[in-house]
């Protein structure tokens, strides 16, 4: 094989290893930027990622939500807890099954995500009329693109067999128990660490008086 065959055929998996870190790198740059635009908001990422899949599917059930979100049963049995405390959330016994529960966002809880989206809509759009208008028009050519991965791995989740083989993923006796591990979606965003970067410019993000008023909001869970 020549030099430029086998780059070829590495292209694919050096392209989608870019990708995901890059993606990874985009929802850590805009969770910390976020917050750091509407501090006032308290709740976790978990939190409100639970939120969101009620504000679109009302009724679900824990076990759907914990298969949806990639959670454990019992990160889920917390985050409803403390959002059910905090009248975020409601719960309702299940018509064809006393034992089961259905849950739903109260109007509470979806303004809550109403904000959160607004709020990570402005740091986009903020950050992206800093971007040269090449990058402006490459980014919103790739818009369906991303939309089209995003359903295509979801497509893949729900078929069993068809994500990689864990034989090709790390060795897991060489990892940390995760269950021995705090839940990182429900401890506080550390953001950059200080000594990287520069210092953030705090007028360079949305104002928190241009964004929704949600009225006090729960404390994040601490679980």
């Amino acid at each position: 094989m020549t030099a430029q065959g086998a780059r070829g055929a590495g292209s694919g998996p050096v392209q989608a290893d870019g990708l995901a870190e890059g993606i990874a790198r985009l929802r850590r740059a805009l969770r910390r930027g976020a917050r750091v635009a509407d501090p006032g908001n308290t709740l976790a990422v978990a939190q409100l990622e639970l939120l969101a899949a009620l504000a679109e599917q009302p009724g679900s059930r824990p076990g759907q939500l914990a298969r949806q979100l990639n959670m454990r049963a019992n990160t889920v049995t917390t985050i409803v807890n403390a959002l059910a405390a905090h009248g975020m959330l409601e719960r309702v016994t299940a018509e064809d099954d006393r034992r089961a529960v259905k849950l739903t966002a109260t109007e509470a809880g979806r303004q809550a995500v109403l904000a959160w989206q607004t709020t990570n809509a402005a740091v986009l759009h903020r950050a992206l009329s800093t971007l040269p208008a090449a990058q402006r028009r490459a980014l919103a050519s790739a818009v369906p693109a991303v939309d089209a991965l995003a359903r295509a791995i979801d497509r893949l989740a729900n078929t069993p067999g068809t994500l990689p083989d864990q034989d090709l993923l790390p060795d897991q006796d060489l990892l940390p128990d995760q269950d021995t591990l705090p839940d990182q979606d429900l401890l506080p965003d550390q953001g950059t660490p200080r000594d990287q970067g520069t210092p953030r410019d705090q007028g360079t993000l949305p104002d928190r008086d241009m964004l929704p008023d949600r009225g006090p909001l729960p404390a994040r869970d601490k679980g």
